[in-house]
């Protein structure tokens, strides 16, 4: 039986953070749909999946993840991978559901990346 743990954090601004564990597949693809939903037309700019719990991904959870982020993708914003387990890991690395650079490691590879959009932002190329 397949499951999901999903926990979604306060958002801080237009940052918003969800962390996913278990299993992301045709059986619980719909309650991350269901949860994304109101957070994709609230403002929303910067959508963060914390994958350092999510043990496998399936096609249904690739494209919830993408429909995600084309629906961001039309207002500027991003969605931003971090911590994927590695078989999750080469599986967004093989079917291109995310930029590779939008996948990282650690929170420090992600601040630096926020950091560097930030100063984009401030000089007016963003």
């Amino acid at each position: 039986m397949s499951q999901l743990s999903m926990r979604i954090e306060p958002a801080q601004g237009p940052y918003q953070r969800v962390f996913l564990a278990g299993r992301l597949d045709g059986a619980t693809h719909g309650e991350l749909d269901a949860a994304l939903a109101p957070l994709l037309n609230d403002g929303t700019h910067i959508l963060e999946f914390n994958l350092a719990g999510l043990e496998y991904i399936s096609s249904a959870g690739l494209r919830s993840i993408f429909r995600a982020r084309k629906a961001l993708h039309g207002h500027a914003g991003r969605v931003l991978v971090m911590q994927p387990q590695p078989g999750v890991r080469k599986v967004f690395e093989l079917v291109k559901a995310v930029p590779v650079e939008e996948v990282f490691a650690s929170q420090e590879e992600l601040d630096t990346y926020l950091a560097a959009i930030q100063a984009k932002v401030a000089r007016g190329e963003l």
